[in-house]
C-alpha cells in the first residue's frame, strides 16, 4: 500500500487533553481510529484510551493481513470498546461511566470503510473538493437538517458540543452509524479530526487546506488556525491526515504495526 500519513494534537485551551488517536497497518490493511474523551463526563481520557486500545488490539489479532469483513470488523470493535467503557464503573466504582465520542475508517482492496458515533469527524477529499464526511450526532446538526438554523448560526451555537450519541455514558445512548463505502482514487485525503480541529473552519477549508501541501503540513498548519480563530476558548485539537496513493510511500509489512499518538500531560 502507498500511503503519506500524519497524527497531531495540541491541548488548546483546557487544563486536559481528552483527545486519542492512532493508525495501524498490515500489508493489506489500514486502519485509522480518533477518540474525542466527554469533558462533561468523569474521566473522558479513560474513555478515549479503552477505545484506542480496543481498536488497536483488534487490527493486530484481525489483520493477518487482510480484515474478513471490514463493516463488521468496525461495528464490532465499536461495540466491544463501548461495553469495555461501560465496565468501569464496575472495575474502577466511578460514580459515572465516561463518554467519548469515536471515528475509525479501514482502507482495504482500495475501498474505504469508516462508523462513527458522536460529533468527531471524517472527511473524503479530492480534487479540492469535499467528497464525503460524516454527519454530527448533535441536536445542532439536526437543527441544521431541519432548516432551523444556517450553517453558520451551528458552527458558532452555544449548544454545538452536545451530543447524542457516544461510546460509554448511558448504556443505551451508543450506536454506531456506518459509512457507505467508497473507492479511493490516487491522491484522495482523508482526514479524522476531533471537534476542536473541525468547529472552527468551513468544510471547504479543509479541501484548500491539503491542495498542495503535504499531509504534515496542512495538519499542523490547521492546528494553528484553530487556536489563533478560537482565541483563548479553544478545545482540544486533534487530527489524522492520509494522502493516498502513486506518489505516496510504499507500507509493506510481515507483522501489523501501529502508532499511538502519544499525548503529552500536564505535570
Amino acid at each position: 500500500m502507498n500511503f503519506s500519513i500524519y497524527q497531531a494534537s495540541h491541548i488548546g485551551n483546557r487544563k486536559y487533553n481528552q483527545d486519542r488517536a492512532a493508525y495501524a497497518y498490515s500489508s493489506d490493511a489500514l486502519l485509522l481510529v480518533l477518540a474525542d474523551g466527554m469533558g462533561g463526563h468523569l474521566h473522558g481520557e479513560l474513555a478515549a484510551d479503552l477505545i484506542i486500545e480496543t481498536f488497536v488490539e483488534s487490527f493486530g489479532r484481525d489483520a493477518q493481513p487482510r480484515i474478513a469483513d471490514p463493516k463488521e470488523f468496525i461495528l464490532g470493535t465499536m461495540r466491544h470498546a463501548h461495553e469495555r467503557i461501560v465496565n468501569l464503573v464496575h472495575d474502577k466504582a466511578l460514580g459515572n461511566a465516561p463518554g467519548s465520542t469515536c471515528v475509525a475508517a479501514l482502507i482495504q482492496d482500495g475501498k474505504i470503510y469508516w462508523g462513527h458515533a458522536g460529533d468527531s469527524r471524517l472527511y473524503m477529499l479530492r480534487d479540492g473538493a469535499v467528497l464525503a464526511k460524516t454527519r454530527d450526532h448533535s441536536m445542532v446538526q439536526q437543527w441544521l437538517e431541519w432548516g432551523t438554523i444556517s450553517a453558520e448560526e451551528a458552527r458558532v451555537h452555544p449548544q454545538r458540543n452536545q451530543i447524542t450519541n457516544c461510546l460509554g455514558g448511558h448504556q443505551d445512548m451508543f450506536y454506531m452509524e456506518p459509512g457507505e463505502p467508497a473507492a479511493l482514487q490516487s491522491g484522495d485525503v482523508l482526514l479524522l479530526g476531533s471537534d476542536g480541529l473541525w468547529g472552527p473552519f468551513a468544510d471547504e477549508e479543509f479541501a484548500k487546506a491539503f491542495a498542495a501541501k503535504s499531509v504534515s503540513e496542512a495538519l499542523d498548519n490547521l492546528v494553528v488556525r484553530a487556536l489563533e480563530r478560537e482565541n483563548g476558548k479553544s478545545d482540544n485539537i486533534t487530527g489524522i491526515a492520509v494522502r493516498w496513493g502513486e506518489g505516496e510511500a510504499a507500507h509493506d509489512t510481515a507483522q501489523p504495526v501501529c502508532h499511538i499518538l502519544e499525548i503529552s500531560t500536564p505535570p
